[in-house]
Order: C-alpha cells, then structure tokens, then sequence
C-alpha cells in the first residue's frame, strides 16, 4: 500500500501538498515549523500581553520585553508585526512535543486559524512526514 505521507522541506513551498479536507487529521505539524507571524491582539488572546499592556504600552517596548522573555525572535517594526519564538527544534513553542497537537489551540494566532488559506503557499500546506 502507498503512503500518502511524503518528505517536504517547509522551506521549498513546491514540495508542499495542495489542501483538502481531512489532511490536517494525520498531519505531523509541519506547518507549526514555520515561523509565526503575529499582531498585539493575537499576543493579548494567547495571555503574553495583558490588555492594559496593549493600550498602553509602545509596541516596541513589549517587543523588547518578549524578545528578553525569549517569547519573540523578530520584531517589524514598519507593520508592528512580531516573530514567535520558537523551541531549539524550530518547533512552535506551543506545539505539544509528544502530540503534536497545538496547547493553545482555541486562543491560537489569526495566521493559525488562516492557515492554509494564507501563507506562502496558499491552499497548500506543508504536510509530510517529519525527517
């Protein structure tokens, strides 16, 4: 029997598979490999920035405060969009190591809950065997 899982390299979107329904079901995460791209609303809803913080606070301080906390590995400043920080393995941090299952996945980022229908392949995602 073929295997319908294959090796992608997350990098070369060329490799990754068009989307259908039902792919995410034996996914290995791949697409939580990449990096997160995220705005100061997702930052409130996944609770690394309180509200308050938000309103009040230059976008550039709390960016300097996650990127010490190693919770942001890049800062735009220009669009004021942060880079999440990832684990040692290029893993989201908030991927489930065992699992592979998201820990946050009801407070996860809009370029999650977009994902695949955005990014940089859109409709296609990433999905293979993890090497």
């Amino acid at each position: 029997m073929r295997s319908s899982i294959h090796i992608v390299d997350v990098d070369r979107t060329e490799t990754w598979t068009r989307y259908r329904t039902g792919l995410c079901d034996r996914c290995m995460a791949n697409c939580c490999t990449m990096p997160v791209e995220v705005k100061l609303p997702d930052l409130v809803r996944l609770e690394l920035v309180d509200p308050f913080e938000a309103e009040h606070e230059a976008p550039k301080q709390i960016a300097k405060r996650l990127s010490k906390a190693g919770l942001i590995e890049h800062f735009n400043f220009k669009h004021e969009i942060y880079t999440l920080g990832r684990r040692a393995d290029g893993d989201c941090r908030f991927l489930d190591a065992q699992t592979r299952r998201c820990t946050v996945y009801d407070k996860r980022p809009g370029t999650c809950r977009k994902h695949p229908q955005v990014g940089p392949r859109p409709n296609h995602c990433p999905y293979g065997q993890r090497s």
